[in-house]
């Protein structure tokens, strides 16, 4: 009866392992005829060297916070700005270089006080123009490091550059020019186009 129990227990335990591999067998076939669909869906590294724009759902996106996308090989950021925020722009003018926007840093349809098409959202590349360092996003209100008139927005701390919530570059900093507002346009509340050519519209 031992042999026997162990036989038994020998086969269920094969019975076992054989439908185990056969499950992850079928897996990673499945996942293999999944992953070319999938990536057909996606824009082909080419397509993204090219600049093929990009599509972004900005549903969730909630006042006051930076979402950062991906386009060109440059991040992108797009800021839900409140209106505590906007009210900064306003406030910082007169530290800033360039605050009518008058050097050639965005498309027409952004030059403006918010530098965007809707006032609250505000989309640029987040790349310092001083040397290409990736400043930080800094909403918080007069602190330390930045000095009593800072008001929040975007620190770079390789050199020291400072810009406000709209990008626009602050006076007496290494960055020479405001930060670049890329091409981009809405294609309904909650989806933004990045890369886009044609002008935006609300």
């Amino acid at each position: 009866m031992a042999d026997s129990f162990s036989i038994n227990e020998e086969m269920s335990g094969r019975r076992k392992f054989l439908v185990a591999a056969t499950s992850v067998a079928g897996g990673i076939a499945g996942a293999a005829i999944a992953t070319p669909f999938l990536l057909s869906m996606m824009p082909s590294e080419r397509a993204k060297a090219a600049g093929a724009p990009v599509e972004v759902d900005i549903s969730k996106l909630e006042p006051g916070m930076l979402l950062m996308v991906e386009w060109r090989g440059k991040v992108v950021w797009i800021l839900n700005r409140t209106p505590d925020m906007l009210e900064s722009l306003v406030k910082v003018e007169g530290q800033l270089a360039d605050p009518n926007s008058d050097k050639k840093q965005q498309p027409d349809y952004a030059k403006n006080r918010t530098r965007s098409i809707k006032p609250e959202i505000f989309v640029a590349e987040g790349i310092c123009t001083h040397l290409g360092c990736s400043p930080v996003f800094r909403k918080d209100v007069a602190p330390a490091d930045l000095g009593p008139d800072w008001l929040g927005g975007f620190f770079c701390p390789c050199h020291g550059s400072k810009f406000d919530l709209a990008g626009r570059v602050y006076k007496s900093v290494p960055a020479p020019t405001n930060m670049v507002v890329p091409p981009h346009a809405y294609l309904s509340d909650s989806r933004l186009l990045i890369g886009s050519e044609s002008e935006g519209s609300a």
